[in-house]
């Protein structure tokens, strides 16, 4: 056997077709015949719908239809499937493919235009003339969730979809004794995803071949099928679903959409093929985004900083519909106690509706919102009792030898909580020694004396990566004698190929540029779920290596019949199974891959099926835990409220490392996403209308190259115990302690001026309001 490749740094595989412009998205898709969509989109938050006027849009040259509900067919005159379903939801309200007879957001769709051209279908869709009776609408979660307040759906009696507990320990009697109790109020913002491609669909209708074909910018394109087999009444095996390249998709394009459904629906009609791609202002008003959330926080601790107990309260703002049932909320309080050992925890959710878009998970889902709360809670534990905010973290973090720890959480299922492996402590420790905390101090007195507010922030995290129950993986040898390996699941320009390409290269000891990969598409054998929650790596990798080792064994058994020696005495070079020590007696992996196609006539060799090749599927029990900590160094400008990032750096610990290159770029995406969250990103809507106030890239800001500090990492790998590789997540790492990371330093800076900072993100405007509260108080 020639280097492993798992753990070696490996030039991503997909780019050389990228950077030749040879890359294939849904938009490069053209078809011949195909007509393209654009949709007429409510510009009410809340309203009925009196009557539609298409008739001037139906007599444009180049129109082929206008449709509006009822013109889909008697099979479209229902909602929307739930995703995932759950007896916790009291209120089960997904939309229709097109509005009924009411809209509850800015961007609901009312009605199509499918022309021949998407210039044309646009032009159509702006002479729909739609007939509103406004109606009383709450874009507050705070208004929505009030006794009394304006129905998000007509006759609605409450706005609350679902409350949802966390609980475990006994958090009264641990605050009945506790010496200390801290309580605070957050606030945290609603966000957009904004993956560089939008979201796009092709449908066609093959009726000779009796199957609907759908390419969709998809993270899900098995769970596509499934959604569109069960709403359309038909058989999985009819519908193929296909996710070409996918330019990011950061969670929401793991859902199901009504866009999906009308092109299906349009297709099947006309015969023709049907684009919809999404322009970034519909990305702005109907693409799901994330929060906001409203938090009320005690913290029960001892003198040492040794947290006790946590109890919470949270309202949660999921938009007008609950498209992907309760997933993003329970993920926003499954995360606690987080690392730490925390004995007991409370924590309520209330799931409520606004006339907003929905909410679904964006990178890390509620994580995000869980290290938030839990990070702020340390800090808060460490001002108070004026302790060092890394020794509070210490002294409460589960340690080393607890692993695999409990944390007395049971998920609905009925599955323990159970973290697999870490090193916490020492993943702090690490950072804090790469980023000079401990010189800090000389650097804030020297920056002070020139006049400038500098801080620094810490914050750690765990994540349940890799979550069950499989994504399977079929790993094939070619004729050629190449290595094919075909996933269901898809990429987003993660690396997913080269990696892959890695695990499956070092069973047969052969490069990765010898491995064909084939991902995201269901036509493939393997069955897939999803590329969501940092999963695929720890789901889907552990697959692909089970089902290599399966071909290696299966290829060393034929070759030892072959070449008429025992098992053991063979190994496996460079692509060919020879005798060890003897390299002359070989035969290549092709040569054994067409003796298992064979011809007609021609038996198998016995006891071997045809084709060399498995299919494997790793169903790991529970997630494994990554985890990590970071430090921010920041300067805060006192005058404008202008916050510079000075510096960030990162230890973090996802297992074995595949590929430490696509790793690290995992991470630094992460960070970046998490430094937008902190400050730049903010979907408003003005109470009073109702309208999306932030819809263009002017108003709602996203951090570019100047506003990224330098990104230092550190790589710890504790390998978890759950999977052949080792491996866990990484995805997500970045994001999820980043904004508390990020709105520590920023409050560590204005320490001196006693301003706390509980919110996010922090505009200039907003941080200079606190400095302006704090000195009118003094």
């Amino acid at each position: 056997m020639g280097a492993r490749n798992v753990g070696a740094v490996v030039k991503r595989l997909e780019d050389p077709r990228f950077l030749a412009g040879l890359g294939r998205y849904t938009d490069d898709i053209v078809l011949p015949g195909m007509l393209e969509m654009a949709f007429v989109r409510s510009s009410e938050a809340h309203a009925a719908i009196r009557s539609i006027d298409a008739s001037a849009a139906k007599a444009v040259p180049g129109v082929v239809a206008v449709w509006t509900l009822p013109d889909l067919g008697a099979i479209a005159q229902k909602p929307m499937l739930q995703s995932y379903p759950s007896p916790a939801i009291k209120q089960n309200i997904t939309q229709y493919p097109l509005a009924r007879d009411e809209v509850c957001y800015v961007g609901e769709a009312i009605a199509v235009v499918v022309a021949e051209s998407r210039y044309v279908a646009e032009d159509a869709a702006a002479l729909v003339t739609v007939d509103y009776d406004s109606l009383p609408h709450a874009v507050d979660v705070r208004d929505a969730a009030q006794t009394g307040a304006a129905p998000v759906h007509r006759g609605g009696q409450t706005n609350v979809a679902a409350t949802v507990a966390w609980k475990f320990g006994d958090a009264a009697a641990a605050f009945a004794r506790a010496p200390h109790v801290f309580h605070e109020s957050y606030h945290q913002h609603r966000g957009a995803p904004h993956s560089m491609e939008g979201r796009g669909v092709i449908a066609q209708n093959d009726v000779a071949a009796g199957q609907l074909m759908l390419w969709s910018s998809t993270q899900s394109p098995f769970l596509v099928r499934r959604y569109l087999a069960q709403y359309l009444e038909r058989e999985e095996a009819a519908i193929r679903v296909m996710a070409p390249d996918v330019g990011g998709g950061f969670g929401p394009k793991a859902g199901h959409y009504p866009e999906e459904l009308v092109a299906a629906l349009a297709a099947m009609k006309l015969g023709r093929p049907v684009k919809w791609i999404e322009d970034r202002r519909e990305h702005f008003l109907t693409t799901t985004q994330q929060r906001d959330q409203w938090w009320e926080v005690e913290v029960a601790c001892e003198p040492s900083g040794k947290v006790q107990a946590i109890r919470a309260k949270c309202l949660h703002d999921n938009g007008a519909y609950l498209p992907y049932g309760l997933l993003l909320p329970m993920t926003s309080i499954v995360p606690f106690p987080g690392p730490y050992a925390i004995p007991s925890v409370e924590v309520t959710l209330d799931c409520v509706f606004t006339n907003a878009v929905p909410t679904t998970p964006i990178r890390g889902a509620g994580r995000p919102c869980a290290a938030f709360i839990l990070e702020r809670s340390m800090d808060t534990v460490a001002r108070n009792l004026g302790i060092d905010r890394a020794e509070v973290r210490r002294v409460n973090f589960v340690r080393k030898d607890q692993f695999p720890y409990e944390t007395g959480a049971r998920l609905p299922t009925g599955v323990t909580i159970q973290y697999d492996s870490g090193d916490y402590a020492g993943c702090l420790e690490r950072v804090l020694s790469s980023s000079g905390q401990s010189g800090f101090e000389t650097r804030r007195a020297q920056a002070a004396k020139d006049g400038r507010w500098v801080g620094l922030g810490i914050a750690s995290y765990n994540e349940d990566t890799g979550l069950p129950p499989y994504e399977g993986a079929t790993v094939k040898v070619l004729p050629s004698g190449r290595i094919a390996v075909e996933l269901g699941s898809c990429a987003q320009g993660q690396g997913l190929e080269t990696i892959a390409a890695q695990i499956a290269a070092d069973q047969f000891d052969v490069d990765p540029q010898d491995v064909v990969v084939r991902t995201g598409d269901t036509a493939i054998g393997a069955i897939a779920l999803s590329t969501v929650g940092s999963r695929v790596a720890s789901t889907a990798g552990p697959s692909i290596h089970l089902a290599a080792m399966q071909v290696r064994d299966k290829a060393i058994r034929l070759a030892a019949l072959q070449l008429e020696t025992a098992d053991q005495d063979l190994e496996i070079t460079r692509g060919s199974v020879h005798v060890k020590g003897v390299a002359e007696r070989k035969i290549t992996l092709g040569e054994l891959a067409k003796r298992l196609i064979s011809n007609v006539n021609v038996p198998l060799p016995g006891g071997f099926t045809p084709g060399l090749e498995a299919t494997a599927y790793h169903t790991p029990p529970r997630p494994v835990y990554a985890n990590g900590s970071n430090v921010a160094e920041v300067e805060v400008d006192i005058e404008t409220g202008m916050v510079t990032l000075l510096g960030y750096w990162v230890a973090h610990d996802c297992g074995t490392l595949i590929n430490p290159m696509l790793v690290e770029g995992q991470i630094i995406g992460g960070v970046v996403h998490g430094i937008g969250n902190a400050l730049y990103e903010r979907m408003i809507y003005d109470r009073d209308s109702g309208q999306p106030v932030t819809t263009n890239f002017g108003d709602y800001l996203l951090p570019i190259a100047t506003e990224m500090p330098p990104i230092h990492l550190e790589h710890m790998e504790t390998p978890s115990p759950l999977n052949p590789l080792g491996v866990k997540g990484a995805g997500e790492g970045g994001t999820i302690p980043g904004i508390a990371c990020i709105v520590s330093a920023v409050e560590d800076a204005l320490r001196p001026l006693g301003v706390k900072v509980n919110e996010y993100p922090i505009s200039p405007e907003r941080l200079l309001q606190l400095i302006d509260e704090k000195r009118s108080m003094t």
